[in-house]
């Protein structure tokens, strides 16, 4: 029977460790947090976005950093495969809007229960506390590993799922990069994502707390050359939130996706992006009209949200007093470019404390992608985040953890 080490109990290490057990490997993973999952405890918002229910083709649209590597992983192991373990496992879950997969409980803790059970089912070892500090090699083949750095184990396989930097709290802390580097694989340079943004206008915490819905985002790297700059690296629509910081929320998220953690980049915010500059501006021809003897301050209120009002108001120079019978044409053209425009500086992305994957990682170039197994070191697997592999929000980042921890599991099992 092939002895596997899994080191990680996070998602990834957790469905490798199933895996392999299902495969016939006695298992033990390796968790240093006094509990397993973590980080799934705190996903989608204590919720547990488990996967999404899109279609497997539509999933590697989803896909920032290699789709093309997850294609065995993810074929192997969908996004129904990954359902029906967790109901046929007793957990029931749910489909909400844009395809998000919940627990019908909308307890994350359900989630890591039965992934806990079915390991204890399977007699996975579970050992918490355990630091593994150190894989040895001999004649480039997995020897044995080094746990809390005094107790060496003799194993036939590792699986490294020990995650990136994100969420450090949760224990990530980029030991798997260090397993990588002295197997000899290098690191893309990592950094936070899915993240929100740092904002450098003082106007933007005065909207703290403000929830915006059906608005289109845009977000430009001036630094790039003219023919390029007024292009942006990301345009999408959704929901975002005003922070005392900045600015979060779905959309933001994804767009932090082509960003840089210090690097400054423009946002142009669509507060009406299913009317034309035409149709706008006969809406408020109209809305002027009708409220022509009111304050122009007092004349937005069936445009935009009250908070945002003062700040439209700011930004239009227009006198707040003046009746809006008496706002000139000029006036109303910078009205509207606001309303199609609302500009904003990002001076950096937040911290890895806030980020929900890392992107980067350890270099797919250097693995397997038919079986998660490192090119230079026979028995060394990688499943998850550790990897350089990462997608936009609704559930995908987890089915990349599902898809290659599984796939990991059963080559180490089987090979």
């Amino acid at each position: 029977m092939k002895k596997i080490a899994v080191i990680g109990a996070g998602a990834a290490g957790m469905m490798a460790a199933v895996s392999a057990a299902q495969n016939g490997a006695k298992v033990t993973i390796y968790e240093k947090n006094e509990k397993a999952g973590k980080k799934i405890y705190i996903t989608g918002k204590g919720r547990c976005n488990v996967t999404n229910n899109t279609d497997t083709e539509k999933f590697f649209n989803n896909v920032c950093s290699n789709p093309k590597f997850l294609y065995s992983s993810v074929y192997s192991f969908d996004h129904d495969a990954v359902m029906d373990f967790f109901e046929s496992n007793g957990c029931k879950l749910k489909v909400e809007r844009g395809e998000r997969v919940f627990p019908v409980s909308d307890h994350s803790s359900d989630i890591i229960a039965t992934l806990v059970k079915v390991l204890k089912n399977l007699g996975v070892g579970i050992r918490y506390g355990a630091n593994v500090t150190s894989i040895y090699y001999e004649d480039d083949k997995v020897k044995n590993i080094t746990v809390n750095k005094k107790e060496k184990i003799d194993v036939d396989a590792v699986i490294v799922a020990t995650g990136g930097l994100s969420y450090p709290s949760t224990g990530s802390n980029g030991d798997g990069y260090k397993f990588a580097r002295y197997a000899g694989h290098s690191i893309i340079d990592t950094r936070p994502s899915l993240v929100p943004f740092n904002i450098k206008e003082n106007w933007c915490s005065d909207l703290q707390g403000l929830s915006l819905k059906n608005v289109s985002l845009r977000l430009f790297d001036e630094s790039l050359p003219d023919k390029k700059k007024n292009k942006p690296i990301y345009d999408g629509f959704g929901e975002m939130l005003f922070t005392h910081f900045g600015i979060s929320g779905p959309l933001v998220l994804s767009a932090s996706t082509k960003a840089l953690q210090n690097k400054e980049y423009k946002v142009k915010i669509d507060l009406k992006p299913a009317l034309t500059i035409e149709q706008l501006n006969k809406r408020l021809i109209r809305e002027f009209e009708e409220n022509n003897k009111k304050e122009f301050r007092n004349s937005l209120s069936s445009l935009y949200p009250s908070k945002l009002i003062p700040v439209i108001v700011e930004l239009s120079d227009i006198d707040p007093y003046k009746k809006t019978s008496e706002v000139s044409k000029s006036e109303r053209e910078k009205l509207i470019d606001i309303t199609k425009n609302l500009t904003m500086t990002v001076t950096s992305t937040r911290s890895f404390n806030e980020a929900i994957v890392t992107k980067g990682g350890v270099n797919v170039k250097e693995i397997n992608p038919s079986t998660m197994e490192s090119n230079f070191r026979k028995g060394l697997f990688f499943a998850g985040e550790v990897l350089d592999l990462d997608a936009y929000t609704g559930g995908f980042n987890l089915q990349i953890a599902w898809s290659t921890g599984h796939l990991a599991g059963v080559s180490a099992a089987c090979e």
